[in-house]
C-alpha cells in the first residue's frame, strides 16, 4: 500500500475501519508525540492536567465566597485583599483542563494554584496557603479553596518539592470533562 492510498483511506474514506484507525491514529499521536512535546517546553512531566473534583470551586462571586470561606483564610494570615490578587481568584470547577507550568520550588509563591503528587492516584490541584524552607528544601501547605480546611489524606500539611508536579497557569474550562468521562467509563477514577 503506498502513501496516496494511506492517505486517502485516512482522509477521504468514509468507512467505519477509516474511522477507528484514524481515532486510534490520532490517539497514539496526542498520546505519545504531542503530549510529552508538551510536557517538555513546559518543563513538567504533567503539561495538561483534568480538574476531578470540585474542591476549588467558588459556587459564588468572589466577595460572596469571601463570607463563607474567609475565616479560614483569615487565621492563615492571608487577607481578603491578599486572595483578590491570587490567580485563580475566582477558584475553578471539576471538569476544567489547567495548563501547568514546571517551576523551581524557590519560584513557587503562596497563593499560586499548586499541583503535587500526593496519597491519591492522580495529581491534586489545590492552592498554596503556606511555604517554609528547611536546610535548603522546600516544604508547601495547600488548601481546596471550597474545602472546610486542609485534608490530611492528601499528605497537603508537608508537600516536599519532590512531589510537585508544577503550577497552573491557564485554564481551559469544561474540556476536561472528556477526561472525567471516559476515566469512569474505565473504571479509572
Amino acid at each position: 500500500m503506498n502513501l496516496k492510498k494511506i492517505w486517502k483511506f485516512l482522509w477521504y474514506d468514509d468507512s467505519p475501519l477509516s474511522w477507528i484507525v484514524s481515532i486510534i491514529l490520532a490517539f497514539i499521536i496526542i498520546k505519545f508525540i504531542v503530549y510529552p512535546l508538551i510536557g517538555i517546553l513546559l518543563g513538567t512531566g504533567y503539561p495538561i492536567v483534568a480538574v476531578v473534583s470540585g474542591s476549588m470551586e467558588h459556587n459564588a462571586d468572589f466577595d460572596t465566597w469571601w463570607e463563607f470561606k474567609g475565616e479560614w483564610y483569615e487565621e492563615e494570615n492571608i487577607t481578603k485583599e491578599q486572595f483578590s490578587k491570587f490567580k485563580f481568584k475566582n477558584g475553578f470547577n471539576k471538569g476544567d483542563i489547567m495548563i501547568v507550568l514546571g517551576k523551581e520550588p524557590q519560584n513557587i509563591n503562596k497563593g499560586d494554584v499548586l499541583i503535587f503528587e500526593s496519597t491519591v492516584d492522580y495529581p491534586v490541584i489545590h492552592r498554596i496557603v503556606k511555604i517554609w524552607q528547611i536546610d535548603e528544601k522546600y516544604y508547601f501547605q495547600t488548601k481546596g479553596d471550597n474545602n472546610m480546611n486542609s485534608y490530611d489524606r492528601l499528605n497537603e500539611k508537608e508537600i516536599n518539592e519532590e512531589n510537585i508536579v508544577g503550577v497552573a497557569v491557564l485554564r481551559v474550562p469544561y474540556l476536561g470533562w472528556i477526561k472525567i468521562v471516559f476515566s469512569k467509563i474505565l473504571g479509572v477514577l
